[in-house]
């Protein structure tokens, strides 16, 4: 959902695989569920050749076996911008890829991704450094062409995100620090970018842009259960307290 409605926000329209269903609410992932790799390549491969996507995002991949195939769709379709949202944990904290499966988001989808979108703990742990500059240059290093290190998990009064590009040149956003805590910050943020790259934007515009979106569907967040706040992505639009 996150996804979508993040897409839509920005005037495109989401084409969305599930690679992982979970087992979650606003207070953590209790399972994941992984789906058939070859369930994701056909629904993946029927939806590109009937929806024509202008860009692919990819976050929970769920398994090493799903890594290769994405891998594979992004090699036959090269003219596609790849926004990479490498998710290693659950917004509460619980991990959600193993060793095994670590090795192959670095090997198989940085490698071939347009942009990777890691908090700081995420870019850390992928670049198996400290400094997140060095994590940037690192993951470049394998072959990501941009990183954007968002600043979310660190212990600052105001959250830095900073954009690192290939030929060297940086940039740098800040936002105050929004009390709470949030679902889904991540998903939103990379789904956001991958929209405006599909639209046509630049890369700096397309993250300018997206920040700055995320930032106000977090701070106009819904209560929608008993733990992390849920962005409200369609704020332009009559929303109410409740649920169904």
């Amino acid at each position: 959902m996150a996804d979508a409605e993040a897409v839509r926000a920005a005037g495109a329209f989401a084409l969305t695989v599930v690679t992982t269903l979970t087992d979650q609410d606003t207070r953590g992932v209790r399972a994941l569920y992984p789906q058939p790799h070859e369930q994701v390549e056909a629904q993946c491969r029927a939806l590109m050749e009937d929806g024509r996507p202008r860009a692919l995002k990819i976050g929970l991949v769920g398994s090493s076996r799903i890594a290769r195939v994405l891998a594979a769709l992004i090699d036959a379709n090269p003219q596609l911008p790849v926004v990479l949202d490498p998710v290693l944990a659950s917004g509460a904290g619980q991990a959600v890829v193993d060793a095994a499966l670590l090795n192959q988001l670095r090997s198989h989808l940085v490698r071939r991704a347009t942009l990777v979108t890691p908090n700081v703990p995420e870019a850390r742990l992928l670049a198996d450094c400290q400094d997140p500059a060095r994590c940037a240059r690192r993951l470049m290093e394998f072959g990501a062409r941009w990183v954007l290190i968002t600043g979310t998990h660190d212990d600052t009064q105001e959250v830095t995100n900073r954009l690192y590009a290939s030929d060297g040149a940086e940039k740098a956003w800040t936002w105050p620090r929004l009390p709470g805590e949030y679902h889904g910050s991540g998903c939103t943020l990379a789904s956001a970018i991958a929209a405006r790259l599909a639209i046509g934007w630049n890369m700096e515009n397309a993250v300018a842009a997206a920040q700055d979106y995320t930032w106000t569907s977090l701070n106009q967040s819904l209560r929608t259960g008993l733990g992390q706040l849920t962005h409200n992505r369609l704020f332009s639009l009559p929303t109410t307290e409740s649920t169904t």
